[in-house]
């Protein structure tokens, strides 16, 4: 019998969740299309995750110079170009945006560019061309929230810092969280002179307190302006670069101005009103367990929910609606136990619980933490420490926080990652013997819980 709708699923967002669905939905034999406005890949692979990190490689490269005579290296004459970084990163960019084109387009699904907007609980308008489907699916991402302050269009966001045509001198980050201290070390280590400014008394609110004493603490020693309880209450244009008055009266000038403020769900003329889709009070689209909405036909994922906002997460929820909707296997994502790393100077790698998190929800806990300077750095002199720490439920000696800060955090942690979803105990860490000498070991090798 043939459908009464063009297509089955029509997608709205070819980001990494959206590209997902539409490509296993397809595979199912669901007859998909998916409309994207700017560029396939979305947030992650155009101005987020990717060339972050690959931004946090290139900042690396003078702090290895530096340690490479520890170990008998002598190097030569070096310079930084940052329009050649940006320029090939650029083209690997471009590289994914074809692999995502040629994935969508092998799965068969049908590509769309512009805007697309509902116009009912089965109908999408991209220009003039309306499309029905029988279910549609939101996917649009989140975007840079700057605040409304006297010369905010003097600041730019992480969408530009990405194509800066030169590397600032002076660089002014706002902001407390991972893409804040993601920036100040990027633009630190590529040479600029960074100040990082936070309106509370300690960045990274939401991660362990240990962690984010241990980050201020090594970012503090690497020469970073660190401020917090400071803000900005004015900017303005001087000369080529800024002029920022801060909360006490102070100025500081500087050649660029970077917000990293937040970011909200890209919900606004999407015609979800229209459609009677539920926002909450910051924008975010409602859903249920299973990512639906409350229009029947109309499902949501990724950063545009705001639950997990976290390029895996986007993709597990993916997966989980095509299951639900064309796979005949309601599956609601799962959102305990998920790993993340913060790819500051030095790294953040945690999964699970923080302290604080465990207490209110265990009581009784068992906290085992370590810092010490990794074996590389003996040779180097380089004064800078690395943080381990697990944090126990005491009536099952089960694991249920373990948190990083220093040198592949975000590798090390994965691998933990999976034993704290096997829900392992402390017995069983202790019970695996070390590889010798990492800093890995150290997650199982502590031996004594901290005094509470």
């Amino acid at each position: 019998m043939a459908s009464a709708y063009d297509y089955d699923l029509f997608t709205i967002g070819a980001g990494s969740g959206g590209v997902r669905a539409s490509r296993v939905a397809a595979g199912l034999g669901a007859r998909v299309a998916v409309a994207e406005e700017r560029y396939l890949g979305g947030t992650c692979v155009n101005v987020g995750c990717i060339p972050k990190k690959l931004l946090v490689y290139a900042s690396h490269f003078a702090e290895d110079f530096e340690d490479a005579a520890g170990f008998g290296w002598t190097v030569g004459e070096r310079r930084f170009d940052w329009a050649r970084l940006i320029e090939n990163k650029n083209k690997e960019i471009e590289r994914l945006n074809g692999v995502y084109a040629r994935v969508l387009d092998q799965a068969g699904v049908t590509r769309i560019e512009g805007r697309a907007r509902l116009v009912d609980a089965h109908t999408v308008q991209v220009g003039e061309q309306r499309h029905t489907a029988e279910r549609i699916l939101v996917a649009t991402g989140g975007w840079p929230s700057l605040p409304e302050i006297p010369g905010i269009e003097h600041a730019i966001s992480s969408n530009e810092a990405f194509f800066l045509e030169r590397l600032p001198e002076r660089v002014i980050v706002v902001g407390g969280g991972y893409i804040a201290v993601e920036f100040a070390g990027i633009f630190h280590g590529q040479g600029a002179a960074v100040t990082q400014l936070y309106r509370g008394p300690l960045f990274l609110r939401g991660f362990d307190e240990d962690v984010r004493q241990a980050l201020a603490r090594e970012i503090g020693k690497s020469g970073i302006d660190l401020r917090f309880d400071t803000n900005v209450t004015r900017i303005d244009k001087a000369g080529s670069g800024v002029r920022v008055t801060l909360t006490d009266g102070a100025t500081l000038d500087a050649d660029c101005i970077l917000y990293a403020t937040g970011r909200r769900p890209l919900t606004e003329d999407l015609g979800l009103e229209a459609a009677g889709v539920a926002l909450d009070a910051k924008g975010a689209i409602v859903v249920d367990d299973y990512s639906r909405t409350n229009v029947a036909s109309i499902w949501a994922i990724g950063d545009v929910t705001d639950r997990v906002n976290l390029t895996p997460v986007a993709i597990h929820e993916a997966m989980a609606f095509v299951r639900t909707a064309f796979g005949d296997t309601p599956t609601k994502p799962d959102h305990e136990d998920i790993a993340s790393a913060v790819f500051s100077q030095p790294p953040i790698g945690t999964v699970g619980l923080t302290e604080a998190e465990a207490r209110a929800r265990y009581g009784e806990i068992d906290v085992y933490r370590s810092s010490f300077r990794v074996l590389k750095h003996t040779l180097t002199g380089r004064d800078t420490q690395s943080m381990l720490k697990l944090i126990v439920d005491r009536a099952s000696d089960r694991v249920v926080g373990c948190h990083m800060v220093g040198p592949e955090a975000g590798e090390i942690i994965q691998g933990f990652a999976v034993a704290l979803k096997c829900r392992a105990t402390k017995a069983q860490f202790d019970a695996t013997i070390g590889i010798h000498p990492t800093t890995a070991e150290e997650f199982v090798t502590m031996r004594e819980p901290v005094t509470d």
